[in-house]
């Protein structure tokens, strides 16, 4: 029986003044209190976005894994056309942007501000339908249940979430390590919607200066070259100009060269362990805002809100020209043969840039009695300041044809995996020709950082030698997109790789030693027989005093030249195959 069209209509009708009826009395806890001073708990939160999904076929809450808390992190998608599938949505070409709200719940701004935008967004139509917006509502729910007022140099809100995660993790340190479920999590949702526009909101601490946003982007001289150009004239220098119409000026994160913003600003260099770094491996633009912190909270939610229209608009506009261009860059990486994998600031390159600040001074401080620093908000000042953006390579390795890693590296394995590494593992023992690394020197961070204490000015001596790799170790072909992700994760002398989050310290430490009274004969005969070592070994105690002090060193440094002394210490345990 058909529906006589009149009412079909009527029916249609109806859903639609429902839909807007439900959209127009949809407040958010920040808009109920007049837009000051109170931001969302997770309680309300997450049956908000639950209503205003309700009955909608262009919204969709989706639940990923669960969090270190046991609550499941969430990702809202808005689909113009209804379609969810992230596979079905790339192979249609559309355009991805992905928002990550609440990775510090202490700077709630963006998980208010995504609630009127994505309320905003589906009242006023402006769904594309080249594009798909994914947002994360909150990532550290554990942070946000843990409400309190832990950020002493904040003005507002009232109450907000803890930057720490359950474990106590800074989740901003995580993205590539992948202690927390969290971030595993994360990984599989980006990976699996694979973003053309990363969005992470955030509230900055440290000088005082006018701005109430502060912007960091994917730094240009670690995105790909066909990138970094069309992200600064399409999308950054808009963004700037329009956060200015707006009444929000921007300036680069304030990243001060010296005590003082007027010693330069330096374009912070995101590793893979940022969000924004970690987007960058897999060739995606990213912006951090940084309000600051001391601005009044409805302006920083207003600016953040502001700011990820902006993006949204420039995302609609120039999304399928960036679809492209990652889409070459995907293909442009499987023949790149040469990787840099750390930078070095080039403080000879230097361009000058407008700073509204506060004048500062010293003066004695009423708790100690000694010199303290102060900024005076009643002289604001307008002045042209070095601004610092060039960084250099100071290592580049040409890749291999393939890495093999060990198969008990259970936690890297599952890494790769997520981030879409190709690889498979081997079917029977095979013995191979390979380049091994040795680790000759390295510095260990003094105190814990992140459940790790990282290494780095890692320095590595190549051997080339026959290893028997056994069935099921995981062989990596360098001909895919992943490539930055390999390289960077694999190579041990990368700023953020597996080697120095202490992944492969196992191989750091002997697990043979010699007993004295027995070895000093063995040495006598090692020295007799072969008149090469015992010219070295002479030579070496007259060039090292504290070795010509010390009979342990001088059976020690025989040992470790003899065939009894194990060839694995130090040995990195992942193969190169370079033919």
């Amino acid at each position: 029986m058909s529906i006589p069209i009149k009412y079909y209509l009527l029916s249609l009708g109806l859903i639609m003044a429902m839909n807007n009826q439900q959209l127009n009395a949809q407040q958010t806890p920040f808009e109920k209190h007049g837009g000051k001073n109170i931001t969302s708990t997770y309680e309300e939160l997450i049956p908000y976005y639950q209503q205003l999904a309700s009955g909608r076929k262009d919204m969709k809450i989706l639940d990923y894994g669960k969090s270190d808390v046991g609550k499941p992190i969430q990702l809202i998608v808005l689909s113009a056309d209804g379609d969810f599938d992230p596979k079905s949505i790339r192979a249609k070409g559309k355009t991805v942007m992905l928002i990550n709200n609440g990775i510090h719940p202490g700077e709630p701004e963006g998980i208010d501000a995504s609630m009127m935008f994505i309320r905003d967004i589906l009242k006023l139509k402006r769904l594309d339908k080249d594009l798909v917006l994914c947002v994360i509502p909150v990532y550290n729910i554990a942070g946000m249940l843990n409400r309190g007022v832990s950020r002493v140099n904040q003005n507002g809100p009232e109450a907000y979430g803890f930057r720490g995660s359950a474990q106590h993790y800074d989740l901003n340190r995580d993205f590539l390590k992948g202690d927390t479920r969290n971030s595993r999590v994360f990984q599989e949702i980006f990976n699996t919607w694979d973003p053309d526009v990363f969005f992470d909101t955030h509230t900055s601490n440290g000088a005082d200066y006018q701005y109430t946003m502060t912007l960091i982007e994917t730094q240009k001289d670690k995105l790909h070259p066909q990138l970094a150009p069309f992200m600064r004239e399409k999308f950054t220098e808009v963004m700037y100009a329009k956060m200015k119409e707006r009444g929000f000026p921007m300036i680069p994160y304030v990243n001060s060269q010296g005590e003082i913003p007027e010693t330069g600003i330096v374009s912070f260099l995101e590793s893979p362990r940022y969000s924004t770094g970690y987007a960058a491996l897999h060739h995606t633009i990213g912006y951090m805002p940084e309000t600051h912190m001391w601005k009044p909270y409805a302006d920083r939610v207003k600016s953040t809100y502001d700011l990820m229209d902006i993006l949204y608009e420039q995302t609609r506009k120039h999304g399928q020209e960036l679809h492209a261009i990652r889409s070459s860059v995907k293909e442009a990486v499987k023949q790149q043969e040469e990787f840099p994998i750390n930078w070095k600031l080039n403080t000879a390159v230097v361009d000058l840039i407008t700073f509204l600040g506060f004048e500062s001074g010293k003066k004695a401080s009423q708790v100690s009695g000694l010199e303290r620093l102060y900024y005076d908000r009643k002289k604001p000042f307008k002045k042209n300041i070095p601004y610092f953006t060039t960084y250099d390579p100071t290592i580049t390795i040409k890749k291999p044809k393939a890495y093999i890693l060990p198969q008990g590296y259970d936690h890297l394995v599952n890494l790769l995996q997520i981030n879409g590494v190709q690889m498979h593992p081997l079917e029977k023992d095979t013995v191979m020709d390979v380049e091994m690394y040795y680790i000759d020197s390295y510095k260990t961070q003094n105190s814990p950082y992140e459940g790790h204490y990282p290494h780095h000015s890692v320095e590595v001596s190549a051997k080339k030698m026959q290893r028997t790799f056994y069935a099921g170790d995981w062989y990596i072909e360098t001909n895919q997109e992943k490539n930055r992700y390999i390289i960077e994760t694999l190579e041990p002398q990368a700023i953020d790789s597996y080697f120095n989050w202490n992944f492969f310290d196992a191989i750091l430490s002997q697990k043979e030693y010699f007993s004295a009274y027995i070895f000093e004969e063995e040495a006598v005969e090692l020295l007799k027989n072969d008149p090469q070592l015992k010219k070295a070994f002479e030579e070496a105690k007259k060039a090292d005093q504290k070795l010509a002090e010390s009979a342990r060193m001088q059976l020690e440094w025989i040992y470790k030249r003899s065939p009894y002394y194990e060839d694995s210490h130090n040995l990195y345990p992942v193969g190169r195959i370079l033919k």
